[in-house]
């Protein structure tokens, strides 16, 4: 992915703006793995024996050091399922890869998908992210 860095921050930015959560002195690791290393979280972490696109794993202790940076979590993303996701769907990597790391701060965040509430939630913070990145709704297909 072209300027994969900024296109992250730049991504976890328009999630934290999305929610009105500050982003100031907070810190997000994104891992872009491979299929193979991604099942074996889902397998350790989720019990499910397959690749999914992103994991989000926030970390326990916020601040235990009392640095001014706040270490909010680690963001891993299946560069294989994403790139096969992108092409199903007719989007582009980038603009996939980008609504991965939208979807995994949202995760960081504290907000989840599990009830339809949720779910409906979590998208409409995922739309309004992306948009502001100049990306189409990822969920236009379900509302029509």
């Amino acid at each position: 992915m072209p300027d994969a860095e900024e296109q992250c921050c730049l991504a976890a930015v328009a999630a934290f703006d999305a929610t009105g959560a500050i982003s100031e002195g907070v810190e997000i690791s994104v891992v872009l793995a491979g299929d193979e290393f991604i099942q074996s979280l889902n397998k350790a972490w989720r019990q499910q024996d397959k690749p999914t696109n992103v994991l989000a794993f926030p970390c326990e202790e916020l601040n235990p050091s009392g640095d001014t940076v706040r270490l909010l979590g680690d963001i891993v993303i299946a560069s294989g399922v994403v790139q096969r996701e992108a092409r199903d769907e007719d989007k582009t990597v980038v603009h996939h890869m980008t609504h991965m790391v939208v979807h995994g701060t949202l995760h960081l965040l504290g907000y989840d998908h599990i009830s339809d509430d949720e779910a409906e939630e979590m998208e409409g913070f995922e739309t309004i992210a992306l948009a502001a990145l100049g990306i189409d709704d990822p969920y236009i297909a379900n509302r029509t």
